[in-house]
């Protein structure tokens, strides 16, 4: 597979990805209001409706090459306001959200791997300069 199409499939997974988590914040809200850290659930409807808003905001802005460094640099500082969910996931220890059984191993993977990674990505993302569907 030549470079330039893999770059274009990388591109175009991430937006699906945030599409597809931010939709997901109004389809399956049971699976958000538990992680809100508790020192935030006079608010945890309003922040589920904020985060599912703000992927699928930046996940549409990241298509355009005039939004996508703005778009991408917004995913970073998204990620980055997740990090207290990630901590209080370590900190809950061991617990289940619907079919999901998470542990303090798998969170701290989570946020020192995982979170990393997302935003490398979406820094790699912001500085495209990929033509994606005519954009």
């Amino acid at each position: 597979m030549k470079s330039q199409s893999l770059r274009n499939i990388l591109f175009l997974i991430l937006i699906l990805f945030y599409l597809f988590a931010g939709v997901n914040h109004f389809i399956n809200p049971s699976f958000y209001l538990p992680i809100i850290p508790p020192y935030f659930l006079k608010w945890a409807n309003q922040i589920n409706i904020l985060s599912g808003v703000v992927e699928i905001l930046l996940a549409l802005l990241l298509i355009p090459k005039s939004t996508r460094t703005n778009a991408g640099m917004g995913i970073i500082i998204m990620l980055l306001a997740f990090i207290p969910s990630h901590i209080y996931f370590i900190q809950k220890g061991e617990f289940m959200i619907g079919t999901f059984l998470f542990n303090p191993l798998k969170s701290s993977i989570r946020l020192f791997i995982g979170q990393p990674l997302l935003i490398l990505w979406a820094y790699w993302a912001s500085k495209s300069q990929l033509k994606i569907i005519g954009f």
